[in-house]
């Protein structure tokens, strides 16, 4: 780039405005052409939300003469990749990525709104559990280390065993991944898709100290 007297920027592929949402500002992809990079560089997977790509947007001559360089050859994506990708870019210019991109679901949900989940969760954990102020990470782009405000279930397992429930949430058709904290297992409703929220709470009922043991693996 340095030879050819070409302006990279290598962004983390947000489309939309993370301040909106209570977070650090990430470079969009739009602002750092308009402010003069030659190419901007980025994931397709991360703050984009589609599939795992290596995306180069930006001026008609450096993004041909990489087209035409041997090795885009062997790092081209395959057509189903590209199908999704393209399916991607579709939702934000319908500017529906909010809902219809699952990573911008995440992180626009309203805490209202997981509140009233981790509160329905709540109730098939048998008194073992309680609805507490958390953060949500944002693992992706610029931001790994974000957090954004989260309601989280917080249960105290059978017998104070955090391991071991942890990890029959992990053996449950299909698996439920929670993180430990302080021996208690946590659960965010922000990084669960609504429609599995009847799962979570029968495991919860079934591995929190219910009668119907058998709800689990072999359901």
């Amino acid at each position: 780039a340095h030879q050819l007297g070409l302006a990279l920027n290598q962004v983390g592929g947000a489309l939309l405005d993370t301040r909106t949402f209570g977070l650090e500002s990430e470079p969009l992809v739009q602002d750092s052409i308009a402010a003069g990079a030659d190419v901007a560089l980025f994931s397709g997977d991360k703050l984009l939300g589609g599939p795992q790509a290596g995306i180069a947007v930006g001026r008609a001559d450096p993004i041909a003469a990489m087209q035409r360089h041997p090795l885009a050859r062997a790092v081209r994506m395959d057509k189903a990749s590209i199908a999704g990708l393209v399916a991607t870019f579709e939702h934000y210019a319908r500017g529906e990525a909010l809902d219809a991109v699952p990573v911008w679901r995440m992180i626009s949900a309203s805490l209202a709104t997981l509140r009233d989940r981790a509160s329905r969760w709540e109730r098939s954990c048998h008194g073992r559990a309680a609805v507490e102020p958390g953060q949500s990470m944002v693992g992706g782009g610029s931001l790994p280390g974000a957090g954004i405000e989260t309601a989280l279930l917080v249960i105290d397992p059978p017998e104070g065993d955090a391991e071991t429930l942890s990890a029959s949430l992990r053996a449950y058709d299909p698996p439920i991944v929670a993180r430990i904290e302080h021996d208690r297992v946590l659960l965010d409703p922000r990084t669960v898709d609504p429609g599995d929220d009847a799962v979570v709470e029968a495991a919860l009922q079934a591995l929190c100290g219910g009668t119907d043991a058998g709800g689990s693996a072999g359901r």
